[in-house]
């Protein structure tokens, strides 16, 4: 079932076209994002947006008679949209081509029409968001025309792995580097090369953070997680028996 818009709307069900404009302008003044305090822009954003689908269907003659007889929708239709571990840390769009079938006229008869949506990639957006297109589902008599909606993923990458807003990296070292020094040189996301010193012991469980190094935050992307490096300590397979004695003088001092 789709949301009462009526009631959601707090409007009346035999308001003319010009009540419910009037209507829905005051209500957009009211909950419009940016004339709501930051702490509730979040619920504000959300009731805009319902404001305006409300809207959109019964603004529209037709629309609005298919939904006052049946008050019903399509389900949403969800496709999966792979996303680079680059992109959704620089953010980007991309265009995806749709076919949907339409009602061209008052008979009812059918046709097929192509559209480009464009979906915004925003820095820091996180796999799971969904990305909606409102009522861009075929059209069928009776019925409100289904949402299409877009569930990010995030493809593999070969450097990092995600987690929340930090970003992992796995870096292998000899156990002389490990025990002498290090230093890890590695390319960003955003294509900077990086030099980070490690001037630690690098044992089994160490970790180097580097902060504000890993993905933007998305409600402030001038603002960024840390970089989190592991290490994966590769050890000799054999040692001489002056190499132990080296190691133990070594060690013992």
């Amino acid at each position: 079932m789709a949301v009462d818009y009526y009631k959601y709307c707090r409007w009346d069900r035999n308001a003319k076209d010009e009540e419910l404009k009037k209507a829905y302008r005051n209500m957009v003044m009211k909950w419009h994002p940016d004339k709501n305090p930051k702490r509730k822009k979040e619920a504000a954003e959300a009731k805009f947006k319902q404001i305006c689908e409300a809207y959109g269907v019964l603004s529209d003659p037709r629309k609005r008679a298919v939904y006052d007889q049946h008050r019903r929708k399509g389900a949403p239709v969800e496709t999966k949209l792979g996303c680079r571990l680059e992109e959704l840390y620089k953010g980007t769009h991309k265009k995806i081509k749709i076919s949907r079938e339409i009602i061209g006229d008052e008979s009812g008869a059918r046709r097929v029409v192509e559209e480009i949506l464009t979906i915004p990639i925003k820095p820091g957006l996180k796999k799971g968001t969904k990305v909606t297109f409102p009522e861009k589902g075929n059209e069928d008599p009776n019925v409100i025309p289904a949402d299409i909606v877009f569930i990010i993923e995030e493809k593999p990458h070969s450097m990092f792995t995600r987690e929340r807003n930090d970003l992992i990296m796995v870096q292998k070292v000899s156990l002389a580097e490990a025990l002498a020094g290090y230093t890890v040189h590695l390319t960003t996301l955003d294509g900077r090369n990086l030099t980070v010193p490690i001037n630690s012991i690098i044992h089994p469980n160490y970790e180097e953070v580097v902060a504000s190094e890993g993905m933007p935050i998305l409600k402030d992307p001038s603002k960024r997680g840390n970089l989190r490096i592991k290490f994966n300590i590769e050890f000799p397979t054999g040692l001489t028996p002056e190499h132990k004695a080296g190691l133990k003088e070594i060690l013992a001092s």
